[in-house]
């Protein structure tokens, strides 16, 4: 689909979803750090994010708040209205403006560039595309148009114009494998990710327990070009436990009607929109 003229920050908040509302299940949600990874791949958010001065947002010293936040703004994004939508790109940006590069960062950056939200959009895209088709099945001719097309309320419920959004599923393709082409993690940037991968920053307990699984489903969920950025080892072994790992997330998500599937996701709508009444912080 081609946009004959630029869409107004108006127009992009009403956009409709409905197709794409089909993806937010409750096992993408086990895939979130692996997304992380992906969108922090790009050198630019990569130190933009280890490197923030914004301390309530970052997912290494508050990831119970991180988490809701991120989930949040999918819930608004997906299901939220052009009200819920124009908020919390309010609320946000208000954080993003705070993230910019200085004299010694290493790389260029603003939070608030629209192809840097492009990149952290299409890694969302990506992963929730994945997600529905592990348990729906492929996405095909025109419904699978009309799924991407609406998938581009990642992005444009920041600040991304729609016009930046590839044009179709095929030219996201060229795009996805170009900016994949592309990654790079550094050494600071790789020590923080796999901080966040082996479930560093939870308390000892909860990380000896959990955090052996928490760093096999993460690097499981990754694509290989990411796993190599990363400088990770995957075995035959590995792929065999995560094949039946999400072989038995997936049993368990196609027996949940969908409204169950995404109560979370629509509690944590609500969640917002109650901290909206309240007076309290959206993120």
């Amino acid at each position: 689909m081609r946009y004959e003229r630029a869409l107004s920050r108006v127009d992009l908040d009403s956009l409709d979803s409905k197709v794409f509302a089909r993806s937010l299940l409750s096992m993408g949600q086990t895939m979130s750090t692996a997304n992380v990874i992906m969108q922090l791949a790009n050198p630019a958010v990569g130190y933009a994010v280890a490197r923030s001065t914004v301390d309530s947002g970052r997912l290494d010293r508050h990831p119970v708040k991180r988490a809701r936040t991120t989930a949040s703004y999918l819930a608004v994004a997906v299901f939220g209205t052009a009200t819920d939508r124009r908020r919390y790109r309010q609320a946000v940006n208000r954080q993003h403006v705070q993230v910019r590069s200085t004299l010694d960062s290493p790389v260029s950056y603003d939070a608030m560039s629209v192809r840097l939200q492009l990149w952290v959009a299409a890694c969302l895209y990506v992963g929730w595309e994945d997600i529905y088709q592990r348990v729906h099945g492929p996405l095909c001719g025109e419904y699978r148009e009309e799924f991407y097309r609406q998938g581009m309320v990642l992005g444009t419920t920041l600040q991304m114009p729609a016009e930046l959004w590839p044009t179709d599923r095929d030219a996201f393709e060229v795009y996805w494998q170009q900016q994949v082409a592309m990654i790079d993690i550094s050494d600071e940037v790789r020590d923080f990710l796999l901080g966040i991968a082996h479930f560093d920053y939870a308390p000892r307990l909860i990380k000896k327990r959990y955090g052996p699984l928490k760093y096999r489903r993460t690097i499981g969920y990754l694509p290989q070009p990411f796993r190599e950025a990363l400088g990770v080892i995957w075995t035959a072994e590995d792929q065999d436990w995560f094949d039946g790992y999400v072989r038995r997330l997936i049993a368990r998500e196609r027996r949940k009607p969908l409204w169950l599937s995404q109560l979370g996701f629509r509690l944590l709508l609500l969640d917002t929109r109650v901290r909206h009444k309240l007076g309290r912080p959206l993120v």
